[in-house]
């Protein structure tokens, strides 16, 4: 088989293709596409738990807290103790942060515009119940029992 015929070849270089794009943007507006991706997971009125954040975009937490080192020295949010659990930090958005997280936004948007208009609902549709079929697939198989090697 070659690369090209392979499902996780077709889905990463589509995710390369898309994450390029969106990081064309983003440097024009001073930030990455990483960056823009923590910023659409900060609740902008109520701050967002970091632990919570780190999950919810598929980083993990050591890179999550470079990150947001990155983004409180850039002037994108702040740090604040949570009210609720004084051992938690919640983060916020200061207003510049609230600024590049409607670029964010807006560019998401305007690409899921662009690929509504040129893909029919029918074939998104389709795309949409395959590739949950597949996230289904790779979690039946993270969560196998892992086999050492002499059992193989």
């Amino acid at each position: 088989m070659r690369k090209e015929e392979t499902v996780d070849y077709n889905i990463k270089t589509a995710w390369h293709a898309i994450y390029r794009m969106y990081n064309q943007t983003a440097l024009k507006n001073d930030f990455t596409t990483s960056i823009g991706f923590v910023l659409l997971n900060i609740d902008s009125r109520e701050g967002t738990p970091a632990t919570k954040i780190a999950p919810l975009i598929g980083l993990e937490s050591r890179s999550l807290t470079r990150m947001l080192k990155n983004m409180e020295e850039k002037g994108f949010i702040i740090k604040k103790p949570d009210p609720n659990d004084r051992r938690s930090v919640r983060i916020f958005l200061t207003e510049v942060g609230k600024q590049k997280k409607e670029v964010s936004r807006k560019t998401v948007l305007a690409f899921n515009e662009l690929v509504r208009e040129i893909i029919s609902e029918a074939h998104l549709k389709i795309f949409f119940e395959v590739i949950n079929e597949i996230n289904k697939i790779v979690e039946e198989e993270i969560n196998k029992p892992v086999l050492n090697h002499e059992e193989i």
